[in-house]
């Protein structure tokens, strides 16, 4: 029987979304890290052969398609929740443990920064104090005293998702990071996110701070809709200047975004409670979707996300 060929365009899409993650985890260690962790050291060279790549993978690494809905099928995933949604109009595409309260790590950092950039005057500068910096473990290690641009700070906060930032862009914002975190929770529910509440603005795990998947895609269409966070979650990689002239280059921590063609943001997160997590968006002539993974593990998260936002942008 011959295939139509949106189904044949679906079906190479999936497959080049799961090739681009099939890496083996005994010969590549270091391809997938979390937010903002740095790559670790090579492991020494063994004697024992390395397994062909070829060899069957454990259940881990193998992705089934099952139908779960109407009219087409939705990749599996090994995460606790997902949302998917057409990012204009807010249709809901799939859900898996939509409402269910999660930490949302680094993910909540887009209702940060969304916040930052409707304030606007991104080109004033910010002088970081003391408490600013008090932020673990992920720092860009900005120090007291020093002055930057806003969009300077946003666009590091985004890419590489130093905490020391997101608390200077807050304290910036509103004067406090608690007047700032009441700010985030009165946008959140004017977004329609009423089953959140945030208490900081980096995602560090605290008491009594979640969000949902269905919530978190809320806060992502608006952020995507943002033209200043839209061209900043796009970017593979930016330099950042320090105030002593001193510059460094930030890797964007979304591995989706660096391999598939097709993707163009927009968060990573990570803590131990919250597991990995990605929100990530994609765009086609016509169509562009949002995927929002929580509690997925480590190779997981990239894997999943990359395979349903190929199945959103072509089912």
């Amino acid at each position: 029987m011959k295939l139509p060929r949106r189904s044949i365009t679906f079906l190479f899409a999936v497959t080049f979304a799961l090739r681009a993650f099939a890496v083996d985890p005994e010969t590549e260690p270091d391809v997938v890290r979390p937010t903002g962790i740095e790559k670790s050291p090579a492991k020494e060279h063994s004697s024992k052969p390395k397994r062909a790549r070829s060899a069957i993978r454990s259940s881990e690494d193998d992705v089934p398609i099952v139908s779960t809905v109407p009219g087409g099928s939705v990749p599996a995933t090994g995460a606790k929740s997902v949302m998917i949604v057409d990012a204009h109009s807010g249709q809901i595409l799939y859900e898996k443990n939509a409402d269910e309260l999660r930490p949302a790590a680094s993910t909540q950092k887009l209702l940060t920064a969304l916040i930052v950039a409707e304030h606007g005057l991104l080109d004033q500068p910010v002088q970081v104090e003391v408490i600013d910096t008090m932020a673990e473990p992920v720092k860009l290690n900005i120090k007291p005293g020093d002055t930057y641009q806003r969009i300077d700070l946003l666009r590091a906060l985004l890419v590489k998702s130093p905490n020391d930032v997101a608390r200077c862009l807050a304290r910036d914002n509103a004067e406090s990071i608690e007047a700032f975190a009441e700010v985030m929770n009165r946008r959140a529910i004017a977004l329609g996110a009423t089953h959140s509440h945030f208490i900081n603005p980096n995602g560090l795990p605290m008491p009594g701070q979640y969000s949902s998947a269905r919530d978190l895609s809320l806060i992502a269409r608006a952020a995507y809709a943002n033209p200043t966070i839209r061209s900043i979650v796009c970017l593979p990689r930016l330099v950042f200047r320090y105030a002593n002239g001193r510059t460094r280059e930030l890797e964007n921590t979304n591995q989706v975004l660096k391999r598939l063609p097709y993707c163009n943001g927009m968060k990573t997160g990570y803590t131990e409670a919250a597991g990995h997590c990605l929100i990530a968006s994609g765009s086609r002539p016509g169509r562009d979707i949002i995927v929002v993974v929580l509690g997925d593990s480590k190779s997981g998260v990239w894997r999943d996300a990359s395979a349903l936002l190929s199945w959103g942008l072509w089912m």
